[in-house]
């Protein structure tokens, strides 16, 4: 199964807004994706309460993890996704 460790850039971290944007962009890839806050256990990434609730902050690292055809591809745009401040005016 393809990893991808990505530092989060949005100044609130994964909440609201960015948390909105990751959970509907890993639900348009059709994969079964999760994320995981450092070392910790991986959450279903299609659920916005599960990504909310590992309270990721800016700058934190998660581990996003895909399976299927085209994963590589798919953690390749979510990772560009957390990449990008999204709080930023």
């Amino acid at each position: 199964m393809p990893e991808r460790k990505v530092n989060v850039a949005s100044r609130v971290g994964l909440h609201a807004r960015p948390a909105s944007l990751f959970v509907q962009a890993v639900v348009a890839t059709g994969l079964p994706v999760t994320i995981a806050k450092g070392e910790g256990n991986p959450v279903d990434a299609r659920s916005i309460l599960l990504v909310m609730g590992l309270a990721v902050g800016n700058n934190d690292e998660v581990t996003l993890a895909a399976e299927g055809e085209n994963a590589d591809t798919a953690l390749e745009q979510l990772v560009e996704l957390l990449k990008i401040d999204h709080d930023a005016s």
